[in-house]
């Protein structure tokens, strides 16, 4: 029984759309919207400054973290520990507070991880940090750091669970950024430090 309400729990987190929340309270309309159509940190920086980008960062990293903590508080096995996080995950992809609109999955995909195994969130944001550094292109750090979060899980903590539920989040995330995807093939994908 916990480990349903636990379920809910991660996905209504998760559902709950910093980004659209945080650009409405500052005026500047629904992210979805506008820019590149995300309600992510990164689009949120283009719209609001780096105000509103923290905050939305932050707030959609700890929609991964919290649930899992709870989850892990209350005793539940590592499997469950995957799904309650993978809920919060697909919250935020699919949130019922937004219409099922939600953004690509990336900080709260980085809070689940490191909820999950602060080893394998770190190489992560890691990987990420020099990716994106390198090419100054944040969907490069994206997805760099989440190909190979799953073999993180492997080598740092031994976890096929941990592994297979992360490959769920990777498969995810790829699809969401589909659209990244081609402009990083037809070399017109925006860089960081740019409008």
């Amino acid at each position: 029984m916990i480990e349903g309400l636990l379920l809910i729990l991660g996905y209504l987190a998760g559902s709950v759309s910093a980004g659209i929340l945080v650009a409405r309270a500052l005026g500047l309309g629904d992210p979805r919207e506008a820019g590149s159509g995300n309600p992510g940190a990164t689009n949120v920086l283009r719209l609001g400054g780096r105000r509103a980008a923290a905050i939305t960062l932050l707030v959609d990293a700890l929609k991964g973290v919290i649930p899992v903590l709870i989850a892990h508080a209350a005793g539940l096995s590592v499997p469950w520990l995957a799904a309650v996080g993978l809920a919060a995950f697909i919250g935020h992809l699919y949130p019922v507070f937004f219409g099922f609109r939600g953004g690509k999955g990336v900080a709260t995909g980085f809070g689940v991880l490191l909820a999950w195994s602060w080893p394998v969130g770190v190489a992560a944001l890691l990987t990420w940090a020099v990716a994106a550094g390198l090419v100054r292109i944040s969907s490069v750090g994206a997805l760099a750091s989440f190909l190979l979060a799953p073999v993180y899980c492997l080598v740092l903590v031994d976890s096929p669970t941990l592994a297979a539920a992360t490959a769920v989040m990777t498969a995810l995330i790829v699809w969401r950024h589909r659209g990244n995807i081609q402009r990083l093939i037809n070399g017109t994908e925006g860089r960081l430090g740019r409008s």
